[in-house]
């Protein structure tokens, strides 16, 4: 990968000083024509995580016809990106573009995308906003807090000392949206569970990433989940020390043969085909696209040996009523862990509601601050 990246800035440098004009595909003209299609990966493809379930995807739309894709892993959120980007649509002729990681969308995506309007870029979870950013870009995401609804579920019913442990990167509105959906499946089972959440700075700090799952399990967490880009750390860690764990991402059940109940995994090959066939049939791509498990854009990973039959039924019939649009997660009264009052009585928030994508708070259980 690293050679692949150097090759593409060296032609870009090249192109550049040569005074070479590139013709671009066009958004509105490809019209079943192959298509190129760039991904961008903050971090190795195979983390056992949020990379990995990126290029999971990745994957599935090489299978399509009409379709190459160009992969770089590794890739900082930092103008190395802009780098990256631009070589792939004058060098290759991508005319989409994923870019995968929470950084790249602003400033660098906003900017390569000024400057390529006949491209379409796609954000993983950045927040579109109809008239403040540009039409050729757009951000996908899914809803896997009801996954994380769910885990809290299952990990309720099988830890002892209802205390749970969150290892997480930075306190952004996606990250305490999955806190606090862990910690309401939990107290849903009952109220007395609490959540120690440790926010260790950065998606990707294994060394960190130890430290905090060993402190949260000196306190007495029995169960774990997190929100960093390779969950891999957070799950052998607590294997070691015989704790339970729901996972991330992606499966990392082979990591805990014993450990492991379940997790919060992403399906991004459904909004990547949704992107993808947009672009190839010369229509304008969604601007804003999300969905959870109804739209099969999230899943849960299989039960573990662990999970109590209780607990797959309580987690089963929970599962069903989201599917069919009939279970909100974010219901008031709901107090933030400080007390006051962050969802009024007789209020809900659909998944959808734009609230919910501006979270700034942890709810009521959970230890920690932001």
């Amino acid at each position: 990968m690293s050679n692949s990246r150097f090759d593409r800035r060296n032609f870009l440098k090249a192109g550049a000083a040569a005074g070479s004009v590139f013709v671009l595909p066009g958004i509105v003209s490809a019209q079943g024509k192959p298509i190129t299609v760039g991904v961008i990966y903050v971090g190795p493809r195979d983390d056992f995580g949020y990379n990995q379930a990126q290029a999971q995807a990745a994957a599935a739309a090489k299978k399509m016809a009409g379709v190459k894709v160009l992969e770089e892993e590794k890739v900082p959120e930092t103008v190395a990106v802009q780098k990256s980007m631009e070589a792939m649509i004058e060098q290759d002729g991508a005319s989409l573009i994923f870019a995968t990681s929470f950084g790249y969308f602003d400033p660098h995506m906003l900017k390569v995308a000024a400057k390529y309007p006949k491209v379409f870029f796609a954000h993983c979870g950045g927040m579109w906003t109809q008239g403040k950013h540009p039409a050729n870009t757009g951000s996908y995401f899914g809803y896997i807090d009801e996954c994380q609804y769910l885990s809290g579920v299952v990990a309720a019913h099988v830890s002892k000392s209802k205390k749970l442990g969150f290892v997480a990167a930075k306190p952004i509105p996606q990250v305490l949206r999955n806190i606090n959906a862990f910690t309401m499946g939990a107290k849903s089972v009952d109220p007395a569970f609490t959540t120690r959440v440790i926010f260790t700075g950065d998606w990707s700090q294994p060394v960190k990433e130890a430290e905090a799952t060993n402190s949260l399990l000196d306190q007495g967490c029995d169960v774990f989940t997190c929100h960093v880009d390779g969950p891999k750390v957070v799950v052998e860690t607590a294997e070691k020390r015989g704790a339970f764990t729901c996972g991330y991402h992606a499966s990392q059940a082979a990591l805990a043969p014993k450990g492991y109940l379940t997790g919060a995994e992403w399906d991004w090959s459904t909004p990547y085909a949704t992107l993808i066939d947009a672009v190839k049939a010369g229509k304008q791509p969604p601007n804003f696209l999300r969905g959870g498990l109804k739209e099969g854009f999230v899943k849960m990973s299989a039960y573990g040996p662990a999970v109590p039959d209780k607990a797959k039924k309580a987690a089963d019939d929970i599962k069903a009523k989201m599917v069919k649009g009939e279970f909100q997660i974010f219901k008031g009264p709901l107090k933030d862990n400080k007390g006051a009052v962050v969802i009024p009585a007789g209020t809900t928030l659909s998944q959808q509601d734009p609230k919910l994508e501006a979270m700034n708070y942890l709810v009521e259980g959970v230890i920690g601050q932001i």
